[in-house]
């Protein structure tokens, strides 16, 4: 009796060593599927570019470098459970700590990290727009460039090499990193469209004006001024211009056309420059923006006020206002007055 008793209780006592080395087996497993086997030596979460072609080898050393792998044994044993023959390209972020599953998902099936793209009013170039855009893409800007300038490519989405930049609405966008040309500029076009609503195409359409030619007249605005307060009378006054057919004779679209942004004073060479952006030369509307107008500017434009100005000349006072007329004899008298302060100005101190 005694010797089946204790027969009994060794049966037991296995049976429970033995669930209880299962129960811990079953719960490392759990924990290395689910939660972590990959633990960020800085506590820090890390990005990665996986190029196409890259092996699960070369990806898992990257890994290795930022990550502890608390069990590689676990890690192959997952890799082979879950069929993983290769990474998919992209970029991918991955958490300070993460399960095999999870990880091996990501990479397997391409749940990539979307990456942030973003330029500002500042851009005035096509070369200068393409350097931007491609920052953090993999596309390089010499891509991006060409296809800027493919009339061919881009009838289809309405523009063209002159007016590409109008696409471009400056902001922060979130795409993915191997995103390809025409996946980027569909992806702009429903941006483009999102602005461009009935209401605002509305508002062009009442000033007589398409989206580009706004987004014209507005690159032209914030090159006349960096006082927020003249935008609106600015944005009249070319717009009276437009429709008189007159010059627009604006100083940015000369400086764009010589090329040099930083230009201080325009002189009469540089009205001489035969280029379609210069709008002392050439009549109505340059043939693209020189530079890519913000939303806001676009707004400004759209809700323009109603102004009979033709003429603007900086102010002689020099403090960043500008002078309005709407008869050229009170413009003249200004701009004689602006001549006589730079002519006193000692250009070579400053």
């Amino acid at each position: 009796m005694m010797k089946k008793r204790y027969i009994i209780r060794t049966i037991l006592i296995v049976i429970g060593s033995l669930s209880v080395i299962a129960c811990a087996f079953v719960a490392e497993q759990y924990y290395r599927w689910h939660i972590c086997n990959f633990r960020a030596k800085d506590g820090e979460l890390h990005s990665y570019n996986v190029y196409a072609g890259a092996s699960i080898d070369s990806v898992l050393n990257l890994l290795r470098e930022d990550y502890e792998i608390s069990s590689e044994t676990d890690l192959d044993l997952h890799i082979r459970f879950l069929v993983f023959n290769h990474p998919e390209p992209g970029h991918y972020t991955f958490p300070a700590q993460i399960g095999d599953r999870e990880l091996i998902e990501r990479l397997k099936f391409g749940y990539q990290t979307p990456v942030r793209i973003t330029w500002n009013n500042f851009v005035r170039t096509r070369e200068d727009l393409a350097g931007k855009v491609t920052t953090h893409l993999l596309m390089d800007s010499v891509t991006l460039l060409r296809h800027l300038e493919d009339d061919a490519f881009l009838a289809p989405y309405g523009f063209n090499q002159e007016t590409s930049r109008c696409l471009f609405i400056p902001n922060t966008y979130e795409v993915y990193w191997n995103v390809t040309p025409e996946q980027l500029f569909t992806r702009m076009l429903k941006e483009y469209n999102r602005f461009w609503n009935e209401e605002r195409r509305a508002k062009a359409d009442s000033l007589g004006l398409t989206p580009i030619e706004v987004a014209i007249i507005a690159s032209i605005v914030e090159g006349e001024s960096h006082n927020k307060n003249e935008l609106p009378l600015i944005a009249s006054l070319y717009i009276n211009r437009v429709h008189k057919g007159m010059l627009l004779q604006a100083c940015p679209t000369v400086k764009y056309a010589v090329g040099d942004f930083k230009l201080r004073r325009v002189l009469y060479r540089h009205l001489a420059v035969d280029s379609p952006y210069n709008t002392y030369k050439y009549p109505g509307l340059p043939p693209g923006p020189i530079r890519c107008p913000a939303p806001a500017t676009l707004d400004i434009v759209l809700n323009a006020p109603k102004t009979d100005y033709l003429f603007m000349c900086a102010s002689p006072e020099l403090n960043n206002t500008h002078i309005f007329s709407s008869s050229y004899s009170s413009h003249a008298n200004a701009a004689r007055q602006y001549r006589h302060t730079m002519d006193t100005i000692d250009w070579s101190v400053r």
